[in-house]
């Protein structure tokens, strides 16, 4: 292992030989210009397995500090570039600040903008998509050291979106926003779980954001936390599809700082201190966990829960929580939502590599009738093969970043076993 050191939970230890701490974008063009051999970005390490690492040269981003920009002239709506490494949670309180938001967030606050949407991460929402439908631009630094600029609207937009660092090292997005809003947070309780499987589409799609936790062999689901838009949803009913409302913001899904989640119990609230389930002020988990997650199409929701619930009793002793999400669809060619609406399927894990490792092609046996994508940022087993069955834009992607990065400069083991780059 060189001087990286690990991912945030521990999971992967990063093997470059050489750590570049970039302070200004001047940096990361002269890092990239006199690296020898292969060059990787890496953010704030929130990856579960080993997508960010290199056998050569690191450049993390999240030294750049500059100010973001609001942009009102746009023809289609405002814009807000901001730096690769600034974390969603800080970016969020600049635009509430200002009167902005964001369409949605992921669950945590603490993930950088690049790296969240360069993976298609998430939250939840039946009418929202993924972190990177909200791109407009991105400014990169690619194989030749130089600064380039890609548009939505240009060719091959799509499959830079979701780029999985395929093709250089991001310096700035460009985000689509929209005027500030409130939105309030119940959780529920006792739904029983043949409803679950007989509703689901309607069950996530009845608030603005809706998750729902389970361990997968409890008689009814664990906990649904609902959020609702102030004057967008209807206010949150006490009964709702067979569960109780929880009067108080008692959640607590595994043991940790119950101060460390958002504010519960109905009380209104910014979009950035809500949306995401953890505070950016706060350390969501001691980190002692591994993370896999599995996109399906909503439309079969009900017949995958069922399938991954027939495996409840060998999950269960490993799992701390799972999280049913939804993801509306997008033309990203690298999203896990590409081309249809979709149920998330997250797994939360405890740190037990062997057992999990094991589970996974299980796990992934019981989803493949319904075409389940991974999570490109998280633990899974798919090959090369089974990523081109699921992704059918993976071939465009690719041949993509390999006209981008011809000599192969942003190309890692993880990009090749997944069929997104070709060796060489």
């Amino acid at each position: 292992m060189g001087d990286a050191g690990v991912t945030w939970a521990g999971t992967h230890a990063f093997g470059a030989a050489r750590l570049v701490e970039a302070a200004s974008v001047d940096d990361v063009l002269r890092a990239v210009r006199t690296a020898p051999g292969r060059v990787k970005a890496l953010g704030t390490r929130h990856s579960f397995n080993d997508i960010a690492d290199t056998d050569g040269t690191l450049i993390t981003v999240t030294g750049i500090e500059e100010q973001p920009l609001i942009d009102l002239t746009s023809p289609a709506w405002p814009t807000v570039n901001a730096p690769a490494g600034m974390r969603y949670g800080v970016l969020g309180r600049w635009l509430q600040k200002r009167g902005w938001a964001l369409h949605n967030t992921g669950s945590l606050p603490h993930i950088s903008v690049a790296g969240a949407t360069a993976t298609g991460t998430h939250g939840s929402g039946a009418r929202n998509g993924c972190q990177s439908t909200a791109l407009c631009r991105i400014e990169y630094v690619g194989a030749d050291g130089n600064l380039h600029t890609a548009r939505a609207g240009q060719p091959g937009f799509e499959g830079l979106a979701v780029g999985l660092g395929a093709y250089g090292v991001i310096t700035e997005v460009t985000l689509s926003i929209q005027p500030t809003y409130d939105i309030r947070q119940d959780v529920y309780t006792g739904m029983p779980w043949e409803h679950l499987l007989s509703e689901t589409p309607a069950i996530l799609a009845d608030a603005y954001s809706v998750s729902i936790f389970t361990t997968w062999t409890e008689p009814t689901v664990q906990q649904i936390w609902r959020k609702s838009g102030i004057g967008l949803d209807v206010a949150p009913p006490d009964e709702w599809h067979g569960a109780v409302r929880s009067p108080e913001s008692d959640a607590r899904l595994v043991d940790g700082d119950p101060d460390a989640l958002t504010p519960q119990g109905g009380k209104p609230g910014p979009w950035n201190e809500r949306l995401p389930h953890f505070r950016l002020t706060h350390v969501p988990s001691n980190g002692a966990e591994i993370q896999s997650e599995y996109f399906v199409p909503m439309e079969v929701a009900g017949e995958a829960l069922a399938a991954v619930r027939a495996l409840g009793e060998r999950i269960t002793p490993h799992l701390l929580v799972s999280e049913l999400r939804a993801v509306a669809a997008d033309d990203l060619w690298l999203s896990g939502a590409y081309g249809r609406d979709t149920l998330a399927i997250h797994f939360t894990w405890e740190r037990s590599p062997e057992p999990v490792r094991a589970l996974l092609p299980e796990i992934e046996r019981a989803l493949e009738p319904f075409d389940a994508r991974p999570h490109w940022g998280k633990w899974h087993s798919f090959d090369a093969a089974a990523i081109a069955r699921v992704h059918p834009r993976i071939g465009d992607a690719r041949d993509l970043f390999e006209r981008l990065d011809p000599a192969g400069r942003f190309v890692n083991d993880y990009l090749l076993r997944v069929g997104a780059r070709q060796a060489r």
